[in-house]
């Protein structure tokens, strides 16, 4: 494996970080990850499958799809009336998953720091009733 450093990079027009950070805008909507999930559940979904999964109006959820698209995170594909959209890369997939064990993993951090303090509290309570 070979580590790349910043002056790697220098042929980008925009550091790795704007790139970066342009990603995460894709994905910062709700709605945004919902319909992601819908796609990485399955190889296409029409839109009016991504209607009935969310509940989104039609408006909504174009400006919502034109933003994935803007940001390269989906593909769409014109079949007669019906427009089916799928994830661009796989990683996108991978990066959802991620996101969920991350999610849990804090999530359980937490709840043990909750618990401690809980225990915490309830020896400090305890001592000072005995005193």
């Amino acid at each position: 494996m070979v580590l790349m450093g910043m002056e790697d990079f220098t042929d980008f027009p925009a550091p790795l970080y704007e790139v970066k950070a342009n990603l995460f805008k894709g994905l910062a909507h709700p709605v945004r990850i919902r319909v992601l999930e819908l796609l990485s559940a399955a190889p296409e979904v029409s839109v009016t499958e991504l209607l009935a999964a969310t509940g989104l109006e039609a408006s909504h959820l174009s400006q919502h799809l034109s933003v994935l698209r803007r940001y390269h995170l989906v593909t769409g594909e014109r079949r007669a009336l019906q427009m089916f959209y799928t994830l661009a890369y796989p990683q996108v997939a991978e990066l959802l998953s991620v996101a969920r064990l991350l999610l849990n993993e804090m999530l359980n951090t937490t709840r043990q720091q909750l618990e401690s303090s809980e225990k915490t509290a309830l020896a400090s309570a305890a001592a000072g009733r005995t005193r």
